[in-house]
């Protein structure tokens, strides 16, 4: 298992200060942190993608905070020393996607010698997007699920996340139209990825990109 209390990833505030954001495994006092980071990505890095109706409407339920991956161990938090920047995490519970107000959740466990782990609620904070911290989750995730026994990864993709995705190898389905507790009906991306022994051993670690 990555030793996840010691991944240090470099990225650079608005002043182009560079300053190291810690990962760690969140805990349930990060909640209402985690919460308000998740609002602020949504809110600042979806809007080319979806309507203003559609995020406010997702947040919450299919876009929110799933404490079962916190109690389990496998859901993690990037910090500066002024909060949250970062988070994201895997799951093996049946579970795709959602936070703990999202109905139809599956908290059965996964199979690892038959189903794929499930890659779970990835949110950076827009001040720091396209450092390469989504990726950094992303390797640390996949290289712990891959330690757990699984060989496949799987994960239900907003729009602008489906462009992390595929660029870190995960091959696209068919969009689906998924309905929100409120009526409102949002695209997601389901999406897949074969693990290998090297999923995710070179991109824990680094600094952002120029």
């Amino acid at each position: 298992m990555v030793a996840a209390s010691l991944v240090e990833f470099a990225v650079r505030d608005r002043s182009c200060t560079t300053a190291l954001a810690r990962f760690r495994r969140a805990s349930l006092d990060d909640v209402l942190a985690i919460e308000r980071l998740v609002a602020v990505a949504a809110r600042g890095l979806s809007r080319e993608d979806y309507s203003d109706v559609q995020i406010e409407a997702a947040l919450g339920s299919a876009l929110g905070v799933d404490s079962q991956l916190i109690r389990d161990g496998t859901y993690f938090v990037a910090e500066l020393h002024d909060g949250l920047v970062a988070c994201g995490g895997w799951s093996k519970r049946m579970t795709l996607f959602g936070g703990d107000k999202d109905p139809g959740r599956q908290p059965s466990l996964l199979d690892p010698s038959s189903d794929a782990a499930r890659i779970r609620a990835f949110f950076v904070h827009p001040d720091y997007a396209r450092q390469g911290l989504g990726r950094a989750m992303l390797a640390l995730c996949e290289a712990e699920a891959r330690s757990s026994g699984f060989t496949s990864t799987e994960l239900v993709a907003t729009l602008p996340g489906e462009r992390l995705y595929a660029a870190c190898g995960y091959l696209a389905q068919a969009p689906i139209e998924h309905t929100l507790p409120s009526g409102v009906r949002i695209r997601f991306v389901p999406m897949r990825k074969q693990l290998t022994l090297e999923t995710g051993a070179s991109d824990v670690t680094g600094g952002p990109r120029t």
